[in-house]
């Protein structure tokens, strides 16, 4: 499958389950607002969703599907059922060593829910007793989340390796059906009673999705055994790279943590409300595209340099980084430029007030220009896993995040939020900055003459996207107040202009033609 048709069949499936998250986010602004009930909430699943992002998105995936195809090609060059075999019994040998880990921890995180929220929080000097006790119940209810989704990651990986990515790819949709449901149908009466749906919401949509891929397996044979635990060589190989791996792909999550309980220690309510909204619309595109990209290119890369074909490979991240910057930057540019209004259309009713939008658009702006960064991450980070290397992406992430901290604890006085925001772009742009220099010195990735004619073609269309979008916050702006699908439309009108000049603007000036993008999806 090319490397495009793979990105946009999980991206579309993505972009499914983030329009479902947008809806759900809507609907926990209008009524969770940007306060007591919402920071809370936004604490006590902080910690599952930290592990959802690292195993889901990130370390599992790019530890496991790597030696999943290893053993599937190896053992399958002459006989293609034993190297599946081979290769499930490997999955199995994972699934027996996983689950009690698993299990043990998610209990002893259960019990220990009291002090972990006050690591996080520093007891919520600005709350008091009941928002710490609040977060703490939240967080007893959603942690059984992080066992069920990191389950659910191994059979996804799977599903990737035997190219089913749609099914996997989907199963994360069900958190936002189940979250939406919760908010529509279950809601209490007060903010911390629909908090607590929510949170009841999250372990109860782990356990869908933990069905659903354990039902698409079966569908195309896939059936693991648990047996006694046995940490056998490959075993232990695998668990030697989990580790080095949760370190590398999850800066930006870690990033996100550090902020989080800095907001919550030493800013206003709201704060932290505010960086999480402003996240989710700075995360979009990362979903879409980063997550994508990354996860269709790592397979093709473990086999391209498995068999040798090092070339191959050159243009394989070549091709990826171009399309990650072709489809990156014009979303950096209008979260930069247009954060006001699309804060104020998406967020803005119900509880959420102007005040608000002011905060979250501010935040958000900052985040933006670290969108590009980002996705390279994605892109670039499975480069160095495809070759083994977990140890070069760990260094590079661990000096990013040292960035971040030092960075929020120098701007979160003078600019609040917006600091912490601003410091998280600048540390993902160390790391994207890092990774690409490693693997440059390696002598394992070189930007082609292709990749810089267009990146600069790329650049003058988004300046004119941007430009485009300048005018139309002024034109627009007021509409974004108005009812549900009146926003919808002024925000459609506002980002669909934007970006139908940009790729009008992309095709005069040459940064895609439409013949390299048929070329691209029919390219095995």
């Amino acid at each position: 499958m090319s490397l495009l048709r793979s990105s946009g069949t999980i991206g579309s499936l993505t972009l499914v389950s983030r329009v479902l998250g947008m809806v759900r986010d809507m609907l926990m602004a209008r009524y969770l607002g940007a306060g007591f009930a919402s920071d809370a909430f936004l604490i006590g699943w902080r910690l599952p969703n930290l592990f959802r992002a690292l195993f889901a998105e990130g370390a599992f995936a790019a530890a496991f599907v790597p030696m999943f195809n290893r053993i599937l090609g190896k053992e399958g060059v002459d006989d293609p059922e034993a190297g599946r075999a081979a290769a499930l019994a490997f999955a199995s040998q994972v699934l027996s060593v996983l689950f009690p880990v698993l299990l043990v921890l998610t209990a002893l995180l259960m019990l220990a829910a009291g002090p972990i929220v006050w690591a996080m929080t520093g007891g919520f000097p600005d709350g008091g007793p009941e928002k710490f006790a609040l977060a703490r119940h939240l967080s007893i209810i959603t942690f059984p989340y992080l066992g069920l989704v990191s389950l659910a990651s191994l059979l996804g990986g799977i599903l990737n390796s035997f190219n089913r990515f749609w099914i996997n790819a989907a199963a994360p949709t069900l958190l936002n059906i189940c979250l939406i449901t919760a908010i529509l149908f279950f809601r209490g009466d007060t903010p911390a009673e629909t908090a607590v749906t929510q949170a009841i919401a999250v372990t109860v949509s782990g356990a869908l999705q933990l069905l659903w891929l354990i039902w698409s397996c079966r569908r195309i044979g896939v059936v693991l055994k648990l047996a006694r635990p046995r940490l056998s060589p490959q075993v232990k190989m695998l668990l030697a790279i989990i580790a080095p791996a949760a370190v590398g792909q999850g800066a930006i999550q870690f990033n996100l943590l550090i902020s989080t309980s800095l907001a919550a220690r030493f800013l206003p309510e709201g704060s932290v409300s505010w960086i999480y909204y402003a996240d989710r619309l700075n995360q979009l595109p990362l979903g879409l595209i980063g997550i994508g990209v990354g996860t269709a290119i790592l397979p093709l890369l473990s086999r391209q340099i498995g068999a040798g074909n090092v070339r191959a490979a050159g243009d394989t991240q070549n091709r990826a980084l171009e399309l990650a910057l072709f489809l990156a930057l014009p979303a950096a540019i209008a979260l930069f430029v247009s954060a006001v209004p699309i804060v104020r259309g998406v967020f803005q009713h119900g509880a959420f007030t102007a005040a608000d939008t002011l905060g979250c658009a501010a935040t958000l702006a900052a985040f933006a220009p670290g969108v590009p960064a980002y996705v390279f991450i994605k892109v670039l980070t499975p480069g160095f896993y495809a070759r083994s290397d977990t140890r070069t992406p760990v260094r590079i992430a661990l000096v990013a995040m040292l960035v971040n901290l030092v960075g929020n604890l120098i701007l979160i006085w003078p600019l609040g939020p917006v600091g912490i925001a601003l410091s998280t772009a600048v540390s993902a742009w160390v790391n994207a900055a890092l990774l690409f220099w490693a693997l440059r010195r390696k002598d394992h990735l070189h930007l082609d003459a292709r990749f810089r004619a267009k990146a600069l073609r790329i650049i003058a269309a988004g300046a004119m996207m941007g430009a485009t979008l300048l005018v139309g916050n002024d034109l627009l702006d007021a509409h974004m107040n108005a009812p549900f699908w009146g926003r919808i439309a002024a925000l459609a009108l506002l980002c669909g202009g934007g970006a139908l000049v940009y790729a009008i603007a992309a095709i005069g000036f040459g940064a895609y033609r439409i013949a390299e993008l048929k070329a691209q999806l029919r390219r095995r």
